[in-house]
């Protein structure tokens, strides 16, 4: 008969979970941030997020975290990248799986509960100190977007159903800080075969009305 198997044989690593939350607003890249209302770092900003539950996904987790510390509910949140390192949090051994969105609802009507008192966007040029190793995770998605933004559809969620091409520059244009030529722009984005004509023209433009886009794939897809 095999022994059974001692569960105190090896260290056990606390898990949570961390969200980066994006939007363009005002001309900026922005991201959502929580005042931490508990030790460590008690009224410093952080990433919304938590320590996961025993009997919860790593999805469900960061869906929790991110509805208790800020009120917004039901995103498609995206697996970014996993922090470890031994010395990232004060309190233990903590290892972090971050999540990623993309959103232009920024109307929310943010309620905060646990252990944050407060919730807001920040653009990511202009970010207060940040708790934990949260300044890192940070520039790395906001690197890991612009990476992303030649061959994936991660803009996705920040703009409507069908768009204009100069519309999707703009968007483009905010990510990278950056101005873009406009007529390599199409042909790239056009190349890429991300996104397809609507067959619908923009209303209300009386010469020579802009065609309309969509992207090919509805889902949010930022993972390689």
């Amino acid at each position: 008969m095999k022994d059974k198997y001692d569960v105190t044989k090896y260290d056990r690593p606390s898990v949570t979970v961390d969200v980066l939350l994006f939007t363009v607003e005002a001309g900026e890249l922005k991201i959502l941030l929580v005042k931490r209302n508990e030790t460590p770092f008690e009224d410093s900003w952080a990433l919304p997020g938590g320590f996961v539950r025993m009997d919860e996904s790593l999805d469900e987790a960061a869906n929790r975290e991110l509805s208790e510390e800020t009120g917004v509910k039901n995103l498609y949140l995206e697996q970014l990248y996993t922090f470890g390192n031994p010395k990232r949090d004060p309190r233990t051994r903590v290892i972090t799986v971050t999540y990623m969105a993309l959103v232009s609802n920024t109307e929310w009507k943010f309620k905060s509960t646990g252990d944050a008192k407060e919730a807001k966007f920040f653009a990511v040029d202009k970010l207060p100190k940040l708790a934990f190793d949260h300044t890192e995770i940070s520039k790395y998605g906001v690197q890991r977007l612009r990476n992303k933004l030649g061959y994936t559809n991660i803009v996705l969620g920040l703009l409507p159903g069908s768009f204009t091409l100069t519309d999707l520059q703009k968007v483009y244009e905010i990510i990278l800080k950056t101005s873009l030529d406009k007529r390599n722009f199409r042909k790239k984005i056009l190349s890429t075969g991300l996104i397809v004509a609507s067959g619908k023209k923009l209303e209300g433009i009386a010469h020579r009305p802009a065609m309309l886009y969509c992207f090919k794939n509805k889902k949010v897809v930022i993972t390689d």
